[in-house]
């Protein structure tokens, strides 16, 4: 009798949360671990689900760097990268279209369906979701890799009325119908704003955000991250991720979030109980 008295406590734990983000919408980037391990993968369908059959309108947007990365070394074709960006040539770009618009978004669409739910496959290029420009990094030509200037929600914004997931690969166009590379978590921060998203989730292979000893910060204030960037405190992958929450909240959205996507139900963990499992980046 108490493992189900156990049971109903939580689902009360989670009833403010579910109330209080009924309809809203929270746009999750999904990349990394979670997308190679089975176990993973088969929660995340389950959680992306879940968030929908309780009200929530979950868009996802996915990356998928080590997929690309597997491919080009099969076409003899190099990786490299400037301050974690893939320099993109024409040939890189070929597949990463292939891989980002085709194979894994369809893979993730297949997973949600699996999962109970009806998602349905976008790309960035759709519709001139994302508009881009050719970005330069230090004044460095780094190829097809684009910097979103306008985000075009409309076509996200009515697959989701019609009660379907949306799944977005990053790819953006340009004023010439060239199409680029985009960075997923820039993307998933930029449509995050044009939808003026409650929530915006980053999953990540951390446990979060550390300080300087190297303690994981549950909840952190813009102000204070911007305190930590300054100081050095956050380095390396994380400065982009925070960079973008920053962005996001600035912009409209109401809270963002950096989780460790190797977590099982990583999501509902963070988004439905009191203590989370990541980082909670506010206002």
């Amino acid at each position: 009798m108490q493992k189900l008295i156990d049971k109903a406590a939580v689902l009360v734990e989670a009833l403010p949360y579910i109330r209080r983000f009924y309809e809203k919408t929270i746009v999750i980037k999904y990349g990394g671990h979670a997308m190679t391990d089975q176990k993973l993968r088969a929660s995340f369908a389950v959680d992306v689900v879940f968030l929908k059959y309780v009200g929530l309108r979950p868009v996802i947007v996915h990356g998928g760097g080590p997929q690309i990365g597997e491919v080009q070394e099969k076409l003899g074709l190099e990786s490299t990268f400037v301050d974690g960006l893939r320099v993109t040539n024409d040939a890189t770009m070929e597949v990463v279209e292939m891989v980002l618009g085709g194979r894994v978004n369809g893979e993730i669409v297949e997973l949600v369906n699996r999962g109970g739910g009806r998602a349905v496959g976008l790309t960035g290029n759709d519709a001139g979701m994302l508009a881009v420009r050719r970005k330069l990094k230090e004044g460095r030509d780094i190829g097809r890799v684009g910097e979103i200037v306008k985000v075009d929600p409309a076509s996200i914004t009515a697959v989701a009325n019609a009660g379907f997931v949306p799944v977005i690969a990053p790819i953006g166009v340009d004023a010439e119908g060239v199409r680029y590379n985009v960075n997923a978590d820039e993307a998933a921060g930029a449509i995050a704003r044009a939808l003026q998203a409650e929530k915006l989730i980053l999953l990540t292979v951390v446990e979060g955000v550390k300080d300087a000893r190297g303690e994981l910060i549950h909840r952190l204030s813009v102000e204070k991250a911007r305190e930590l960037l300054g100081e050095g405190s956050i380095r390396e992958g994380m400065i982009p991720k925070v960079e973008c929450c920053i962005d996001a909240l600035s912009d409209g959205v109401s809270r963002t979030h950096i989780i460790d996507g190797r977590i099982v139900h990583a999501i509902l963990l963070e988004v439905f109980t009191d203590g989370g499992v990541g980082t909670l980046l506010t206002h």
